[in-house]
């Protein structure tokens, strides 16, 4: 069957609105047959990976996928908690507390799922459960502040391909960016306070972001530029001249030159200087993961340590911050113009409901 079986229509049923948060995705559990599934689904993504397919898939399946699977899960067990993988943790977190701060802050009642571009749960069953429960309007949050071809895009993607699949579409509106959301950013440099509240100012903050190759800001990516746009007006709110922070790109992969400076990088030197405390902060992550826990918490303070710097302070991504919830309710609302009420009232709602009901039934429709 080429389409999706569509959910039973019922006309004593009110259409509803649903918000989907999605974010990368995480292997099932820290083991290298887990990580092998997900690393296989993560780098055939041609959005993720832009060279050619029949040189890549030799690569991929001929050292990649033999070699990083069992280096890669003993980084994940690392930061694996008893709850399960942290970015599935936090996002599901995220859901559930935004799905709250609507109930409290918005009139009409909206509908929240979470899913994985990668991995479960999967975009497709995530939409699934929306209009099983009679969304016909869908918000796709991408959870990434900051627009790349390799992420957002993607997630534009693999929601393009589940459409395809669908007879009645819902309407469909996506969050492209928050980079620079006053909101977002408000949230990140309280994180910054109460860091600096609790353990003491540092000498210099290094703001890392996900690296990417070059070649995507000369094809026309706007992701390096979403980032320093970031760490400029995070810097601005914190009130830091150019000598107190520094940018840098972590995550890198492959022989492609990459964005500059890199953050191990940038880490030997600032640790060269004997910088004696040295916070760190992640703001394009907004869920804490393996990039932030082990290689930036772990692994980049082994590189600051043992090129002679003194205290090493990671700043923990948003995840469950009020602050950071009621942004992210704030930037919904904002994208659903034109969509939500003014004013919501279940009993005119109900007879609006019943009186489409009635006449469905006067003309012969099932209920």
């Amino acid at each position: 069957m080429r389409y999706l079986k569509e959910p039973e229509f019922r006309h004593d049923s009110a259409r509803k609105i649903g918000v989907l948060l999605v974010n990368l995705g995480t292997p099932e559990a820290p083991t290298p047959a887990a990580v092998k599934r997900y690393l296989a689904e993560f780098l055939s993504d041609r959005r993720v990976v832009e060279i050619p397919r029949l040189p890549w898939w030799l690569i991929l399946h001929g050292i990649i996928l033999n070699t990083r699977p069992k280096k890669s899960a003993a980084k994940y067990a690392a930061i694996w908690s008893n709850e399960g993988s942290p970015l599935r943790v936090w996002t599901e977190k995220q859901a559930k507390l935004l799905k709250g701060w609507l109930g409290e802050n918005v009139a009409e009642p909206l509908l929240v799922e979470m899913a994985m571009r990668y991995g479960s749960p999967s975009i497709e069953s995530a939409i699934n459960k929306l209009k099983a429960a009679g969304c016909d309007r869908l918000l796709l949050v991408p959870l990434y502040p900051q627009y790349a071809a390799s992420t957002t895009a993607s997630v534009v993607d693999a929601m393009g391909k589940v459409m395809a699949k669908i007879r009645n579409q819902p309407a469909l509106r996506i969050v492209k960016s928050f980079h620079d959301d006053p909101g977002y950013l408000s949230a990140l440099a309280a994180s910054v306070r109460e860091h600096w509240y609790r353990n003491g100012r540092g000498d210099h903050l290094l703001m890392s972001f996900h690296g990417a190759p070059r070649y995507t800001l000369e094809r026309g990516d706007p992701y390096f530029c979403h980032c320093q746009k970031t760490a400029r007006l995070l810097a601005e709110v914190l009130q830091l001249d150019k000598t107190e922070y520094s940018v840098s790109f972590q995550s890198r992969f492959g022989r492609a030159k990459w964005f500059e400076p890199s953050t191990e990088n940038m880490l030997n030197s600032i640790g060269k200087r004997k910088t004696a405390k040295l916070d760190v902060i992640c703001p394009g992550f907004v869920a804490d993961c393996l990039e932030t826990l082990e290689e930036i918490a772990l692994e980049g303070k082994q590189t600051f340590l043992a090129a002679g710097g003194g205290e090493y302070r990671y700043i923990p991504a948003l995840n469950d911050r009020p602050d950071w919830i009621a942004a992210l309710g704030h930037r919904v609302c904002l994208e659903m113009n034109g969509w939500l009420a003014d004013s919501f009232n279940p009993s005119t709602q109900k007879n609006m409901v019943n009186q489409t009901l009635t006449y469905a039934l006067k003309i012969g429709a099932k209920k």
